[in-house]
């Protein structure tokens, strides 16, 4: 029954893959390195705003949607084993999961909480600022190198 949903599926989570992904790399390749040339207490102000703005309905479900549908590939795909495609559903979907929302929530949602609860204008501000840059930009990176790895591992898995 799963199987003949898996095309949609496989569709839905790269769609999903590709869009987070998108997000993460214009972070990686844009977003901090510009929030990174402000004065400390600036760049914490702002990175703190787009942490609160950020989450919203859309990125959330994104984020976390996809890596719902990602389960439910795994388990359709390992189901279908015999299928072709499942190996990708399967390396595309862990992939996405262990570099996206378990990265999210293991590394950069803590960096985020310590972030905010740190004076900005403070010299601590300034020296938590410089270690934050430096870990969460890593972690940012290997959450866009990982969703888009999955989103061409779902394009493998549809053809």
């Amino acid at each position: 029954m799963i199987a003949k949903f898996l095309p949609t599926l496989t569709f839905i989570a790269a769609i999903g893959a590709g869009v987070v992904g998108g997000v993460f790399f214009s972070f990686s390749n844009f977003v901090m390195p510009a929030l990174a040339r402000l004065p400390a207490a600036d760049g914490i102000a702002a990175m703190n705003s787009i942490n609160i703005t950020v989450i919203t309905p859309t990125f959330m479900t994104a984020l976390f949607g996809t890596g719902l549908v990602c389960l439910v590939l795994i388990a359709g795909a390992t189901v279908g084993w015999s299928q072709p495609g499942s190996f990708w559903l399967v390396a595309g979907a862990l992939i996405y999961l262990v570099g996206n929302p378990i990265v999210t929530m293991v590394f950069n949602v803590p960096l985020n909480d310590a972030l905010a609860a740190v004076d900005p204008a403070s010299s601590n501000g300034a020296a938590v600022w410089t270690g934050y840059l430096r870990d969460w930009v890593m972690w940012n990176h290997v959450r866009a190198i990982t969703a888009i790895v999955a989103l061409g591992c779902f394009i493998f898995a549809w053809r």
